[in-house]
């Protein structure tokens, strides 16, 4: 017997509807300004620089050649997605939220925002980059629902199609 779906509801929203409530800050979300560069680097090598996942080259790059968007609570930075975006496939090189806005679903609001970005876009899957296997950097993205790709270090999340 095969499950039925609600009309007009994917697998995915009823995932998502059946997740225990999480804690939730309304983040504003708006494209990168080159004057974010500073604040979003200080706070991403504050917060990793000590990992050995942390490169201070590649956030540079993404940052900078990358499609970025900024999430802000009160009018600060709270963290931000970094986007390359392929012929079918949009890939998150970078995902990270400041340690003070972990909690309030910031990233959950980042990854809406990148698939609504990626549908508009009519790319059919997103891609998201994960260096390591740390639970902490996979988490979001499991929650999500992505799951793993064929390629190493790289979960993808199939998009709905028209």
């Amino acid at each position: 017997m095969s499950a039925s779906v609600p009309h007009g509801r994917s697998r995915r929203a009823l995932k998502r509807a059946s997740l225990p409530p999480m804690p939730y800050r309304k983040a504003a979300i708006r494209p990168y300004k080159p004057e974010d560069s500073p604040v979003l680097f200080g706070r991403a090598q504050m917060s990793l620089g000590s990992s050995s996942r942390w490169r201070d080259d590649r956030t540079l790059a993404v940052l900078e050649g990358d499609t970025v968007f900024v999430a802000e609570v009160d009018g600060a930075p709270a963290g931000f997605v970094a986007v390359d975006e392929g012929p079918e496939t949009l890939r998150i090189d970078e995902l990270f939220v400041v340690p003070e806005h972990e909690d309030e679903s910031v990233e959950w609001q980042l990854l809406e925002y990148a698939e609504g970005y990626a549908i508009a876009n009519d790319s059919s899957r997103i891609e998201a980059v994960v260096d390591g296997d740390e639970e902490t950097a996979l988490a979001p993205f499991r929650r999500y629902g992505f799951a793993p790709s064929s390629s190493a270090g790289r979960l993808e999340l199939t998009l709905p199609q028209q």
